[in-house]
């Protein structure tokens, strides 16, 4: 078994904020006059993202007087198809944003960081949360540094499992406890479980029942591993052989389990802890809760995801952009971040200001549920072909909920296509 190692803003005087497409990795600019220009780019949904930003760019703008930065953005689609025109071109912005779950698509545009560049940007990760280093790690180097952590967590329908006579997930919880309570939660039309469709939605769990992951640390794709299949099964036949979750409508169903649960219709379902303040002042009105994953033969790893900043391998000024992304990630750029309630932080000193910035009536129950699921977190594994080898499994996943075909199948054929 191959274990794994498994995420109110003023804008500062001279941070010009770019809002069209990729610019070079630096510029002299005319507003620096001799000094150089550090370009952040990262992708930005919203003006609240937007300005969001604009405050961390002004942190990193005091704490680097000798440069001039600028911020450049662009909605989360946009971003990845300018980057991959601009990582063609050469013409990667100096600091550019990177999620970990696109990484393995974009290495060649980053710089592999080494334990001087991080010395260079005043970062050690010992200072961040336990398997950080691996969001932004791919084949064994590292390509950047997080500022936000998630993980996945079981969110529950308290009423539903009230009214089933069902017990109440919790920490330390096993798998034999998650069937029971699913099993007991499907009656009255209603089911215990919410079938996840989504990449981190349906393999979280299988992985934390295994301790395996469908791809190893060197990229290589091992998704018909024993051990994973097995789990995968386990977690298939929650529909197909146990009755406790109904089958996907569709595979355009991508938040079926999701919808479920939201809906009142699945007292379970597996999302990650960004939708946690959301779930828990949910607009159905049902009292919820939420869970760490359970836990497996070997604990329950569940995998660690994020994105960060990373520098560019053609930037001209790597030293100054590294100053600039330790910065960005430094402890008051992370209080920040922490204190808006955006995002968790990846600076543990600067959690506690996460859970701060939540309603008094739901802040134990968050803080004590973040505080175990991160405890055992471990960086998710993927291949450079990812986002392909999702693309095929999501929508075959109909097949396996409805029967018509079985996971060991659908792996098996994910594997003879986009093995290595």
């Amino acid at each position: 078994m191959n274990r794994m190692r498994v995420g109110a803003v003023a804008a500062a005087t001279g941070v010009a904020v770019v809002l069209t497409g990729c610019a070079g990795t630096t510029d002299p600019g005319t507003s620096g006059g001799d000094k150089p220009t550090i370009v952040v780019d990262m992708w930005s949904g919203s003006e609240s993202d937007t300005a969001a930003l604009e405050a961390q760019v002004e942190i990193a703008q005091k704490a680097n007087p000798d440069v001039v930065i600028k911020l450049q953005t662009a909605p989360w689609n946009d971003f990845f198809t300018k980057l991959t025109t601009n990582m063609a071109s050469g013409n990667m912005a100096c600091v550019t944003g990177m999620s970990g779950a696109q990484l393995g698509g974009f290495t060649s545009g980053f710089r592999k960081l080494t334990d001087e560049d991080l010395a260079t940007a005043g970062l050690d990760f010992a200072d961040f949360n336990p398997g950080a280093d691996g969001i932004l790690s791919f084949e064994g180097d590292l390509y950047g540094v997080p500022f936000d952590v998630a993980t996945m967590l079981v969110y529950y329908n308290q009423d539903l499992l009230t009214a089933a006579g069902a017990k109440t997930p919790e920490i330390g919880w096993t798998f034999d406890d998650f069937a029971s309570i699913a099993k007991d939660a499907t009656t009255d039309g209603k089911y215990g479980f919410g079938m996840g469709m989504g990449g981190y939605q349906w393999m979280s769990m299988p992985i934390a029942y295994s301790s395996t992951q469908p791809a190893a640390e060197d990229g290589t794709l091992h998704i018909d591993d024993p051990a994973f299949v097995e789990a995968a099964t386990w977690y298939a036949d929650l529909v197909t052989k146990l009755g406790v979750a109904a089958p996907v409508a569709s595979a355009s169903d991508t938040g079926w389990g999701e919808n479920q649960y939201t809906s009142g219709n699945a007292a379970m379902a597996v999302d990650g802890t960004w939708n946690a303040v959301s779930y828990l002042k949910n607009e159905s009105g049902f009292a919820a809760g939420m869970a760490p994953l359970p836990a497996g033969a070997q604990g329950n790893p569940g995998p660690i995801l994020g994105s960060g900043y990373g520098i560019s391998a053609t930037c001209d000024h790597p030293e100054e952009a590294l100053k600039v992304m330790g910065s960005l990630l430094g402890k008051d750029a992370q209080d920040y971040i922490a204190s808006s309630g955006r995002s968790y932080p990846a600076r543990t000193e600067s959690q506690p200001l996460y859970f701060d910035s939540i309603d008094e009536e739901y802040r134990e129950q968050v803080k004590t549920v973040f505080e175990s699921a991160f405890a055992t977190t471990v960086p998710l594994y993927m291949t450079k072909n990812w986002e392909k080898i999702d693309s095929y499994v999501q929508p075959n996943l109909v097949s396996v909920y409805n029967g018509q075909m079985t996971m060991a199948e659908l792996l098996k054929n994910a594997q003879a296509q986009f093995g290595n």
